[in-house]
């Protein structure tokens, strides 16, 4: 693995007060002008990336434009999803471009998953260590 950066593992409380201690990461969204700082869960067993409602709005995207329909799988299943590409930068390295399921669920975290952020970046899991390691895969 190339040099990467290590990141804790972080403690999040969700909607019905349930904590857990899962790997976030700190990411910059970007669609065009518009940018927001976001907190992403790393996935291992999602196939793709999915995007909340929210966060596509607040970044200019309009959903009526998306035409790619996206077929989610699992508890999110039952929502509409459309394909929506955007940079995202995970410091200190460049930015990449991101393909996202953006979803009409508001309750679901921005979730990095196989297509395609682990085709952009190697993860190294220190799970007893509470941390983990992204590195740009090598070009």
């Amino acid at each position: 693995m190339l040099d990467g950066h290590r990141f804790l593992f972080t403690e999040r409380t969700d909607s019905q007060g349930r904590s857990s201690v899962m790997p976030y990461l700190p990411l910059t969204l970007t669609n065009g002008s518009l940018s927001t700082e976001a907190i992403a869960l790393l996935d291992t067993g999602a196939s793709v990336n999915v995007l909340p409602y929210e966060i596509g709005l607040q970044l200019g995207a309009v959903w009526q434009e998306q035409t790619v329909p996206i077929q989610l799988s699992g508890n999110l299943a039952l929502n509409e999803a459309r394909g929506l590409v955007l940079s995202g930068e995970v410091a200190p390295f460049s930015p990449v471009l991101l393909a996202f399921a953006w979803t009409q669920s508001k309750d679901t975290p921005i979730i990095l998953g196989h297509m395609n952020f682990f085709a952009e970046f190697n993860v190294c899991f220190y799970r007893h260590e509470l941390a983990f390691k992204v590195c740009p895969r090598a070009k």
